[in-house]
């Protein structure tokens, strides 16, 4: 049974008339005929009675008629509402990102993103790069922004870099500058000035650590096993310092320092899955993601 026999059916229904059914479906009268019967057929039973210039719906026919009519309704949502979520006027968004970028970067992107495609539903996931890059394999991410390289290789994904960002120290503005007098600091600076460190398995905290150790020391920590806005919030009680992603400083009110050397910056990546194409919101977000971070963006 085919949605085109059962529109032809209807046509002839409301119609009572194979020719004015054919017009109105725009098709040859013969061709709506054969579709017909060939209907009939399968069905096993004659769906009208045709008598020269009058044709009636059979008992059959009167018990398909609600049937098809429900059908062809069911079909026209069911094209109307995949045709919304292919123009994105509907759907799903979901995006997973470390914390200091849903601190930082997400919200202006996903307000641009709302902006353009306000039907679209958006699930944010805020975790460490190594957690998205499973919540990505298992199927429960559409596209992630996460930290690169990642310690261990993940074939199943796509990634693609998006930015290089620069890490700089933050500081109390009541307390003394980290730096002293000079207006940048080295990593060997890091080794007697106690740090606000994040939680275990944070990107951060594995990256300060192991600055701290290729400079020949092991860092310490005056508290530890904070997120980002926990962290901040230790700095700026005069707690310590901490190492955060330069988007993130400029938004924290705190004091800023540079390092001295160039090699402190993290690399951000967008990833998907490899084995499934993402979803065209997915597509549009990174599109977003990108014309955001160029030179004369916003």
């Amino acid at each position: 049974m085919q949605l085109q026999q059962l529109r032809y059916f209807t046509a002839v229904a409301d119609t009572r008339h194979f020719t004015r059914a054919a017009e109105r479906e725009h098709v040859a009268q013969p061709s709506l005929s054969q579709q017909i019967r060939s209907l009939e057929r399968e069905l096993g039973a004659e769906l009208f009675h045709r008598a020269r210039g009058h044709i009636t719906l059979t008992d059959a026919g009167e018990t398909l008629l609600p049937l098809a009519r429900r059908i062809l309704a069911d079909a026209e949502t069911a094209r109307r509402e995949v045709q919304e979520v292919a123009r994105l006027r509907r759907g799903r968004l979901r995006l997973g990102a470390p914390p200091s970028l849903c601190a930082s970067l997400v919200p202006d992107v996903l307000r641009a993103f709302h902006t353009t495609y306000p039907g679209v539903e958006l699930i944010v996931t805020e975790d460490g790069s190594q957690d998205l890059v499973r919540a990505l394999a298992d199927g429960a991410l559409d596209l992630a922004l996460i930290i690169t390289p990642l310690p261990v290789q993940a074939p199943a994904l796509v990634t693609s870099d998006l930015l290089r960002e620069e890490l700089v120290v933050v500081s109390a503005p009541d307390r003394p500058a980290p730096a002293g007098r000079r207006t940048r600091i080295r990593v060997e600076d890091l080794r007697s000035r106690p740090l606000a460190m994040f939680r275990r398995g944070y990107d951060l905290r594995e990256f300060t650590t192991a600055a701290c150790r290729a400079a020949g020391f092991e860092p310490t920590f005056t508290v530890e096993g904070g997120e980002m806005d926990a962290v901040l919030g230790f700095v700026r009680a005069g707690l310590g310092i901490a190492v955060v992603p330069s988007m993130v400083a400029e938004r924290s009110g705190l004091r800023v320092t540079r390092f001295s050397t160039s090699g402190m910056h993290r690399v951000v990546s967008v990833a998907h899955r490899g084995d499934v194409s993402p979803p065209r919101a997915a597509r549009e977000l990174e599109r977003i993601l990108r014309d955001h971070l160029e030179p004369d963006g916003p």
